[in-house]
Order: structure tokens, then sequence, then C-alpha cells
């Protein structure tokens, strides 16, 4: 075999950090029902945002790569191009709730 291996130690300390940057991050930034917050998260085989109203605690849209409509045109859900399709889809239907600025969350990664 190939390659660098990585230890479970090693492992727990990147997502250790992943969450301190999260909490670093979220300390600075909050979301409004005028300018809500932007919360983009990726998993090995999928990502997801959400629209998020800090204020009042609720999330105004939520899309992912697993929604059948965006996975229908997809080979990889994974992927850049993935992205790029969930971020054309999400500004389409943050237009229709009239949403057109937002903090961006990274959320870490």
């Amino acid at each position: 075999m190939t390659g660098q291996v990585i230890t479970v130690e090693q492992k727990q300390k990147k997502n250790r950090q992943r969450l301190q940057r999260r909490k670093r991050i979220r300390s600075k930034i909050s979301g409004t029902a005028a300018l809500p917050r932007m919360s983009v998260y990726r998993s090995l085989n999928h990502c997801y945002v959400q629209l998020i109203d800090d204020q009042s605690g609720r999330t105004l849209l939520g899309l992912s790569t697993i929604s059948g409509d965006l996975k229908a045109g997809l080979a990889k859900t994974g992927n850049i191009e993935a992205a790029r399709k969930l971020g054309e889809a999400l500004a389409e239907q943050a237009l229709k709730l009239n949403i057109s600025r937002v903090v961006f969350d990274r959320n870490g990664f």
C-alpha cells in the first residue's frame, strides 16, 4: 500500500481543529432575516447548505446534493461540479425568497 497512513489520533486532532475554527468563526458572525448566514457543510459524498436567521433561530432555506432534482443531474455528488450546481440552485431559491445578500459561514472548512 502506498501513500500516507493516518492514525485515529491524527484524524481526531484534525476534527478537533476544525471544530475550534468553527467556534472562532461563529463567535464573529451572525445572520438576520435581511442578511442570513449561509452555512456550508461538506461530507465525503455530499454538500449541504443552509440559510439561517440567527435572531429568530430559524432555517430559511436548506439544500443538499441529496435532493432528487440535484442528484439526478450529477455523476458524483461530492465534487466541485456538484457544489457549483448546489450554489446555482441555492441562488435561484434565495432570490425567490427576496434574499440577495448573505453572510458566509464556512463552518470550519
